[in-house]
């Protein structure tokens, strides 16, 4: 593997190899430090996992790779003599060796696991990461993404229907309108296999934005906010969906164009 790259950002092949154990361990500790220190860095590295085997498919190549066979001579080789602990209890040089093989694997397991693991426990969770791919995903908008005209209220109407009824949520143009801001398009992308709808606006002082929803059976929390990628973003939820405004205005604003339309979307 070459050498990481100087700045804080490592590449998805770094983070690749890093998720498939395959750094060596000096570039493996700096990876480590920056999931813990950087946030673009601990988010990427959320995605990139999101999609990685299943825990026991993703391990059964680690615990392969135990010399299972070289320590089985070893075990072998060595006469079952106790060796006596003074005022302690026997242990054998078969029993001390054959410790050593299982904490092998388990710090396979370990070395692989433990950093992605506790981070998802101890930070992001399901609903941040999907904030955090809607995120990334709109950082790549410009105003010319969304210059094309968002049509007449029947196409509004229609594109609305369709993303409704993908997400079994009741929307129209008047439930989702927003002051200040240009519907442009309504659509359906996909998250973890479950639809996710972005209704894209242009706010002609800041540039894009997006109101986004997904099926979630979390329950209703009450709004709360962050800032992802250089954008504001004000979330809550409902007992059957969550939502999302995202955009590069000013969080009062956003807070407020957030609660314009927060009744229409939970009613």
């Amino acid at each position: 593997m070459s050498e990481l790259n100087k700045g804080n950002m490592p590449s998805d092949e770094q983070l690749t190899a890093f998720i498939d154990g395959e750094l060596d361990a000096p570039d493996r500790e700096r990876i480590e430090r920056l999931i813990a220190a950087d946030e673009r860095v601990a988010e990427r590295f959320d995605l990139l996992s999101h999609s990685a085997l299943p825990f026991r498919q993703a391990f059964e190549p680690l615990l392969a790779e135990a010399p299972a066979a070289k320590l089985e001579a070893m075990l072998a080789a060595i006469p079952a003599v106790q060796e006596r602990k003074t005022g302690a209890f026997d242990v054998s040089r078969r029993g001390f060796l054959a410790a050593i093989a299982a904490s092998f694997v388990a710090a396979i397991a370990v070395d692989r696991a433990v950093i992605g693991i506790g981070h998802r426990l101890a930070g992001p969770d399901e609903d941040t990461e999907w904030r955090a791919v809607v995120a990334e995903y709109l950082s790549l908008y410009t105003a010319d993404t969304l210059s094309a005209p968002g049509g007449d209220r029947a196409q509004q109407t229609a594109q609305l229907n369709e993303v409704g009824a993908k997400l079994g949520l009741l929307l129209a143009p008047e439930t989702v309108v927003m002051p200040g801001v240009d519907f442009k398009r309504a659509e359906i992308l996909n998250y973890d296999s479950k639809p996710l709808a972005q209704i894209a606006y242009l706010d002609p002082q800041t540039g894009p934005m997006a109101l986004c929803i997904v099926q979630s059976a979390r329950g209703a929390a009450a709004p709360d906010m962050e800032n992802r990628r250089g954008m504001n973003i004000v979330y809550w939820s409902s007992a059957t969906h969550a939502f999302m405004l995202i955009g590069h205005a000013p969080i009062d604003r956003m807070k407020a164009l957030a609660d314009n339309v927060m009744g229409r979307l939970t009613a």
